[in-house]
């Protein structure tokens, strides 16, 4: 008669062992995070040399439209604005296998005649910082190895998250 409970105890553990110890996939809050509007805050241009650090230029300071980068659910992107040039470029985005690249096939028009006028600024981006209310992102040489002589350029995005309002 003791042992009813006991056994009925290490049955009810071991059930919960298996129930618990299921996989659980698609565990990241990271695309819910990114999802919604990001207004941009700054742009910086670091300039390097390997590892040293030979300049540090603010671009963007005398714009004065508001530049949006939009993340849907459905992996649809936009960004209103790119370069103070008055369009809305849109395209898809991704993330990869390990979460911390943003890839998107946007094509934005810019003002850099080496690139024909177009661009995708977000191509292969590094998400440096994600929170709920601040989202910066690295894009250019953002690759881990590179030569001690090599010359590398860096821009960050800096962005503020916007509260979704009814005429949105």
């Amino acid at each position: 008669m003791k042992r009813t409970p006991l056994l009925f105890f290490l049955f009810l553990i071991s059930i919960a062992l298996i129930v618990n110890s299921c996989k659980k996939d698609n565990l990241s809050h990271i695309p819910g995070l990114l999802a919604g509007n990001w207004q941009l805050a700054s742009i910086t241009v670091t300039n390097y040399v390997g590892d040293a650090q030979v300049s540090l230029d603010t671009l963007n300071q005398t714009c004065q439209d508001t530049q949006l980068f939009t993340f849907n659910a459905d992996n649809s992107c936009s960004y209103t604005n790119f370069q103070c040039k008055s369009d809305t470029a849109k395209g898809r985005w991704s993330l990869t296998a390990n979460k911390l690249f943003l890839i998107s096939d946007m094509v934005c028009n810019d003002t850099t005649k080496a690139s024909g006028g177009t661009s995708k600024p977000f191509e292969n981006t590094k998400i440096v910082t994600l929170g709920n209310y601040s989202l910066v992102l690295e894009t250019g040489d953002v690759e881990p190895n590179y030569s001690a002589t090599k010359k590398r350029r860096i821009m960050r995005y800096g962005f503020i998250r916007q509260k979704v309002t009814a005429t949105q």
